[in-house]
């Protein structure tokens, strides 16, 4: 199964192609992937044609669709499923969404690993996984509740994604891996295993937006203040 993966949802702009095998064997065959905080959109499609061109083949080579759906950069995570989406309408190819956290962690490997992303204003959004296998959904947690939980890890256990920093020096005996985005090898292993069916390419939010849209109609006055 030939996948691409696209992953706009955190710090980097990556898109590449992938063979994907039996088990977790996956071959890279084209890839593009840069730091990026913003400007995914006037990128991506870029990044697909010259992952595609370095695969040494067209688009409709394409047996699937990867994207990553969040949590992560309000608009960063829209630009790839709005690219994801477009690219698979039009290929008629199936496009599964997965999740940053997961992606992450499956980036660490097996054993014990806790994904977190830092979401500022003293949270992070966290995965906790052993062997591959999660502990629990992707939750929202305050900076204390965090690190209770790793606090609980075994000595040897895995901090990965860009929160990692935030505790690597009060868990020493932890490999922190601070990332700004999942190995896409990693994330091709994800994509060919989801089933479409369940996995929806929808966006993942663990908290409600920072901007909260207006209550006024165009024109309207402003509500007057209480005296």
């Amino acid at each position: 199964m030939r996948v691409l993966v696209v992953d706009t949802a955190l710090g980097l702009c990556t898109v590449g192609l992938f063979e994907a095998g039996a088990g977790d064997d996956v071959r890279c065959l084209g890839l593009r992937s840069e730091p990026m905080s913003k400007g995914h959109s006037e990128r991506v499609a870029g990044f697909a044609r010259e992952a595609m061109r370095e695969a040494g083949a067209g688009f409709d080579a394409i047996d699937r669709i990867g994207v990553t759906v969040g949590p992560g950069s309000f608009t960063g995570l829209r630009v790839g499923l709005a690219f994801a989406q477009g690219l698979g309408a039009a290929l008629d190819r199936p496009v599964v969404g997965i999740s940053s956290l997961a992606a992450l962690a499956a980036s660490a490997g097996a054993g014990p690993v806790a994904a977190v992303i830092d979401a500022r204003r003293g949270q992070v959004y966290a995965r906790f996984m052993v062997d591959r296998v999660a502990s629990g959904p992707d939750e929202a947690l305050s900076l204390e509740a965090a690190a209770a939980r790793i606090g609980g890890m075994p000595a040897g256990s895995r901090l990965i994604g860009s929160g990692a920093a935030l505790f690597a020096e009060a868990f020493p005996d932890l490999t922190a891996e601070p990332r700004a985005g999942p190995d896409p090898g990693a994330l091709a292993r994800l994509v060919a295993a989801a089933d479409p069916a369940t996995a929806a390419p929808r966006p993942l939010y663990l908290r409600a937006p920072d901007a909260v849209p207006s209550t006024r109609l165009p024109g309207q006055a402003r509500p007057a203040r209480p005296s």
